[in-house]
């Protein structure tokens, strides 16, 4: 593999990386909102975590499809921790949905 080929998937790794570590700030975002019972705000980080996180998805398809199973794509530990970040972010994710409905949940029967 060269050199500029190497540079390519060394940036489309770290926008992976970004993007899924910023999914997960906002995930974490919409918790911190949730508890502070800002509710717009909560659910816009988690519409913001889920627009960082289709980003991160759609660089990781693109990654796949250019090693087409036979490793043309340098596996690296920048690539694993991408990889990491991107899965760490999706169970945020869901985390994050259930703590916020539980949230709501307890405002709801303190104001009863």
């Amino acid at each position: 593999m060269n050199t500029e080929n190497e540079f390519l998937f060394q940036e489309e790794i770290m926008e992976l990386l970004i993007n899924a570590g910023e999914a997960r700030s906002q995930a974490m975002m919409a918790i911190k909102f949730a508890r502070e019972k800002k509710w717009d705000e909560s659910e816009i980080a988690m519409t913001k975590s889920k627009q960082f996180s289709i980003v991160a998805h759609s660089i990781q398809t693109k990654l796949i499809g250019l090693d087409e199973g036979s490793g043309k794509v340098p596996l690296n530990l920048l690539m694993v921790h991408s990889q990491d970040h991107l899965m760490t972010a999706m169970l945020c994710q869901d985390l994050a949905k259930e703590i916020i409905y539980l949230h709501k949940m307890i405002a709801n029967h303190h104001d009863e």
